[in-house]
């Protein structure tokens, strides 16, 4: 386009639209991007840094009580201080912003601080009252927060964007969900020392994950304290002075000094232009793309969870990455979303990649099922009742391992170095000839040699 004034406009300063953006710049393309809130988006500003931050919190208070099992003694009981993390982790996030805002500056990226529609298929009206033409438009708005039907009471709610700025940390803190948000606040106000009651309308929580992991983590969740009703779900919220009753749908009432909904978040892409465009979206609210990351208009792209593919950080890094390289690289890259490790900062801490038990044996004709639990080295001292859970799936045919499920400390830095070998298509042979590192936890996923099961998809259909 010669009327054009950037070769590339990006809707979103986070972390695909950052990339996006970077790369496409590094290969000479004019790029401009519009974001209305804080550069670096929502895992930097209100979700996994920050988040991770407060589980690191959260986790101290363990580490004090397990300290005397080793002969340390703190003479003083700890106290902590909600205002002082809080106030450390907002001065860490505005440097992370001056670092993305530099990133992009040095890469001569042009950003606007305003909110950015989409009127037709080349031109974007901000709300400076500007407008932009360009020849290709992306989308990388990301996600937000679903707070679920207009119950009575919902004003009172907090999401977990509210939550990262609390006056003060709540005594006492009623948590709706079960899936990776709910389960990691439940364990971060309960490592803190909230009493933490989390609802969920399932029959148990992380839905989607191996049934023995969640009711691994379930069970641990709830020996520290956590309090756990499945099968239940908040019906209003009524406050009464300084606390709140939630009203839960079998007619009881928790009372609670706050309230949190984390009950899945949604495409962002109200009020954007997707409407007057006619650009398509699928079943799931997420605007719908090919393997490029193109939309049903030829020349604007969406990468990230606004497309509610994986919605994951690094896979709107990479979906970003390939997208650049796609259009202003001549290396048309599809991402792949298949085997993507990923990780629940939940106490204790998820690792997996994979299939589940389920999905492997509906998939392969027999699968091989090898599980062990463990009391780890640290609890043998410390005295604490805790126990490491972890599971391969194997497809006997190829030998494969097509799934790896890891309940204990630092799981998710074991899943990031067990998900190369998952995707290099390692076998349980490789797996076994692999020399153990004694005395670690990480050993037993090359020494477990028993079988917990054998499943043959033609004999279960018999």
């Amino acid at each position: 386009m010669a009327d054009s004034d950037v070769d590339l406009f990006v809707i979103g300063a986070g972390s695909g639209g950052v990339r996006a953006a970077r790369i496409a710049s590094s290969y000479g393309a004019r790029v401009m991007v519009a974001e209305e809130f804080r550069v670096g988006g929502t895992c930097v500003i209100r979700g996994c840094v920050p988040k991770k931050l407060l589980v690191y919190a959260s986790r101290f208070s363990h580490e004090f009580e397990d300290a005397a099992g080793f002969g340390w003694s703190v003479p003083v009981a700890p106290t902590f201080s909600w205002p002082t993390l809080i106030a450390n982790k907002d001065r860490e996030l505005d440097r992370l912003e001056a670092a993305y805002v530099s990133t992009l500056e040095r890469f001569k990226v042009e950003i606007v601080r305003a909110r950015a529609v989409i009127e037709d298929a080349h031109t974007i009206r901000l709300s400076t009252g500007a407008r932009v033409r360009a020849e290709t438009i992306l989308i990388a708005t990301g996600g937000w927060p679903h707070m679920g039907p207009n119950i009575p009471g919902l004003e009172h709610v907090i999401s977990s964007n509210e939550a990262f700025h609390l006056n003060e940390l709540p005594q006492r803190i009623v948590v709706q969900g079960g899936g990776y948000i709910a389960v990691e606040f439940a364990c971060i106000f309960a490592g803190l020392g909230s009493e933490v009651t989390l609802v969920y309308r399932g029959e148990n929580i992380l839905r989607g994950f191996d049934d023995d992991i969640r009711e691994h983590l379930r069970s641990e969740m709830q020996s520290r304290g956590i309090r756990i009703l499945c099968g239940h779900t908040v019906d209003a919220v009524d406050q009464a002075g300084d606390e709140y009753l939630t009203r839960l749908s079998d007619g009881t009432a928790i009372a609670a000094d706050k309230v949190m909904f984390a009950i899945g978040r949604r495409p962002n892409i109200m009020g954007i232009g997707c409407e007057a465009l006619k650009i398509e979206c699928h079943e799931h609210g997420g605007i719908q793309v090919d393997d490029y990351s193109r939309t049903s208009v030829p020349n604007i792209y969406a990468v990230g969870d606004v497309t509610n593919r994986v919605n994951l950080t690094p896979v709107a890094i990479r979906e970003g990455h390939a997208f650049a390289d796609t259009v202003y690289g001549g290396k048309p890259t599809k991402v792949d979303h298949q085997n993507v490790p990923t990780a629940v900062f939940s106490e204790p801490e998820l690792g997996v990649i994979g299939l589940t038990e389920a999905q492997a044996r509906a998939q392969y004709d027999t699968v091989d099922v090898y599980k062990t639990s463990f009391r780890p080295m640290k609890a043998t001292l410390s005295g604490r009742a805790t126990r490491v859970f972890m599971k391969l799936l194997v497809d006997v045919e190829s030998g494969r391992v097509v799934g790896c499920h890891i309940a204990g400390p630092d799981a998710g830095e074991l899943i990031q170095v067990i998900g190369i070998a998952v995707r290099m298509g390692a076998t349980k042979a490789d797996f076994d000839a692999t020399m153990a590192v004694h005395p670690t936890m990480a050993e037993e996923l090359v020494t477990m040699r028993e079988r917990a099961a054998r499943y043959t998809r033609q004999a279960a259909a018999e």
